[in-house]
């Protein structure tokens, strides 16, 4: 593999309108499957705002891809690196955001769809031990982090 392989394609960081960038990368994916551009990738951050990422060999490309796109604002200049990038697409565990007193909806199981107060979390077997909200009775069931889903906060005073 020589050199010119190694980079044949770098990560753009193109700004949008706030809110609107899943409908910007679709446009622009629309756009890319049309004109037949080459771009590889288009990337959305959900914890960056205004922001979406495109690999492309060049520049050029972005810019095509982009030209009178709705809520885009611009081509941020230069190259995005890849570090820069990976901190938007490395998964954090569901269990890291839980704690007690979290109120919870079970995506899975026998109790799918009832929601549920968090009494205990066991980040090391990555557990949960729930108290069933819509129950006649509280009966704690443990359940794995991945079956559940936060819906609400504890209030912290």
């Amino acid at each position: 593999m020589g050199e010119a392989e190694k980079i044949s394609a770098a990560v753009f960081a193109v700004r949008t309108t706030a809110g609107q960038e899943k409908n910007v990368a679709d446009l622009i994916a629309a756009r890319v499957e049309m004109n037949k551009l080459p771009i590889k990738a288009i990337l959305v951050p959900e914890i960056l705002k205004g922001y979406i990422f495109i690999e492309a060999d060049g520049p050029h490309s972005v810019e095509k891809a982009i030209a009178g796109i709705k809520h885009v604002r611009s081509r941020v200049p230069g190259v995005v690196t890849f570090p820069e990038v990976e901190r938007y697409i490395v998964v954090k565990p569901v269990i890291e955001e839980l704690d007690e007193d979290d109120i919870v909806e079970i995506v899975g199981g026998p109790f799918k769809g009832m929601r549920a107060k968090i009494t205990r979390v066991d980040r090391t077997k990555e557990e949960v031990t729930l108290e069933l909200l819509e129950a006649t009775f509280t009966l704690p069931i443990t359940v794995h982090a991945d079956y559940v889903k936060l819906i609400e906060k504890a209030k912290k005073e």
